[in-house]
């Protein structure tokens, strides 16, 4: 009778034993959070101070001054009249609608959120085209980072922090910072050889092949990953609404708890307009200054 159980059935762990490791674990990280949560929380604190004071900056501002600051910034990244223009008339369409309050919440959170990653997966990509005993290490970590369910990354960050915008500002990194690391060692290591090889001829140092060689050439494959990072990190606005992260993703997540057709549309049309920003001004950025590398070197 056994065979034919074990033939007919997947063999299984005893449920007991399953309940037992997974009381084990989960009262360890209780435990965890319970000694070094409020420790954790500490070590965060200048970080929420900075990102509430962003916020703020956004909220009190004058609409036009904000409207202005941000038209003339996509305007000297891309140098499109008729780029920058669009992202006027969309912001303006988005406070017309009543979803202006909520647009810059999200616009701080993705903005500092942004900002992390970069500073954070920048030198990690380094770090991975440097060394294969780096890359071997991270790869796995990146795998996992990548296919998670984002929901998954809710549950310990909330455990360890509560609600409000440092677990979501966290969720939102781990979620969105494996392309901009990826992208970032597979530049530097796309590098011809042969440059790297007259440069040292020269004299370079490793910090000065790196500077002055390596991440200028990798530059279009680095953009191409913070570019990535900063559609992710929008795409995680609604699930981070769901601890708390004011913005455009809460009116969603209401949408859809209500049935609110309309409101979820709207909020969700603007989520789609400052992707469309992000992305548009990111890629002509990129573009225009590749351009001004290639003419500089010709």
């Amino acid at each position: 009778m056994a065979e034919k159980s074990w033939l007919t059935e997947f063999p299984e762990m005893d449920r007991s034993d399953l309940i037992s490791i997974r009381k084990t674990l989960d009262g360890a990280y209780r435990e965890f959070s319970r000694a070094y949560g409020d420790s954790i929380e500490a070590f965060f604190d200048p970080l929420l101070s900075f990102l509430s004071g962003f916020e703020q900056l956004l909220l009190n501002s004058p609409w036009w001054l904000v409207l202005a600051v941000i038209t003339g910034l996509a305007f000297a990244a891309s140098r499109s009249w008729k780029l920058s223009g669009a992202i006027a008339l969309s912001l303006l369409a988005i406070g017309y609608f009543g979803m202006w309050e909520d647009t810059m919440r999200t616009l701080s959170m993705i903005t500092v959120c942004t900002v992390l990653a970069i500073m954070l997966g920048i030198p990690i990509g380094i770090l991975m085209a440097r060394s294969d005993r780096v890359q071997k290490i991270f790869t796995p970590i990146l795998d996992v980072m990548q296919t998670m369910p984002a929901f998954v990354y809710l549950i310990p960050v909330v455990m360890l922090l509560g609600i409000g915008k440092i677990p979501g500002l966290i969720a939102v990194i781990i979620y969105a910072i494996p392309p901009v690391i990826r992208l970032t060692n597979l530049g530097i290591r796309l590098v011809d050889k042969e440059v790297l090889e007259a440069s040292t001829a020269f004299g370079a140092s490793p910090m000065q092949r790196l500077v002055g060689v390596q991440l200028p050439l990798a530059m279009p494959n680095i953009m191409a990953g913070i570019n990535q990072t900063i559609m992710m990190a929008l795409a995680m606005v609604v699930i981070a609404s769901m601890i708390g992260v004011k913005g455009l993703g809460q009116p969603v997540l209401k949408s859809i708890t209500n049935q609110y057709f309309t409101l979820g549309l709207l909020n969700g049309l603007a989520i789609v307009a400052l992707a469309i920003m992000f992305d548009r001004v990111s890629q002509a950025w990129a573009k225009r200054s590749q351009q001004y590398r290639e003419g500089s070197h010709v």
